[in-house]
């Protein structure tokens, strides 16, 4: 019983790894990865620091869709986020998820 509990647990931590990595390619792709890290402050904050900042916000997915798409400047000091109107709308939703999953 505890072999299969155990093995479970393994596959589990194996997929749940592989759609970080796919959301974190997703990142890479969209040049999101360009100004932001996941766990600490690059040109902007750390998506970690994002998820954090909105836990709890229900406007949040919203808020951070229209930044991707339409930039923004100020939350996170003066340097200004680029719009990005090229990131498809089902790829913004995917990262907006991620970066909300990270907490």
């Amino acid at each position: 019983m505890k072999t299969l509990i155990l093995t479970a647990a393994s596959a589990a931590l194996i997929v749940a790894s592989g759609l970080a990595s796919a959301d974190q390619a997703l990142a890479m792709k969209n040049a999101c990865m360009s100004c932001h890290n996941v766990d600490t402050r690059k040109v902007g904050p750390g998506f970690k620091e994002i998820a954090k900042k909105y836990a709890g916000d229900a406007s949040a997915p919203a808020k951070l869709a229209a930044k991707i798409k339409t930039g923004g400047k100020g939350v996170w000091g003066q340097i200004p986020m680029p719009p990005n109107p090229q990131v498809s709308a089902a790829d913004t939703a995917k990262l907006v998820t991620w970066v909300l999953s990270l907490k």
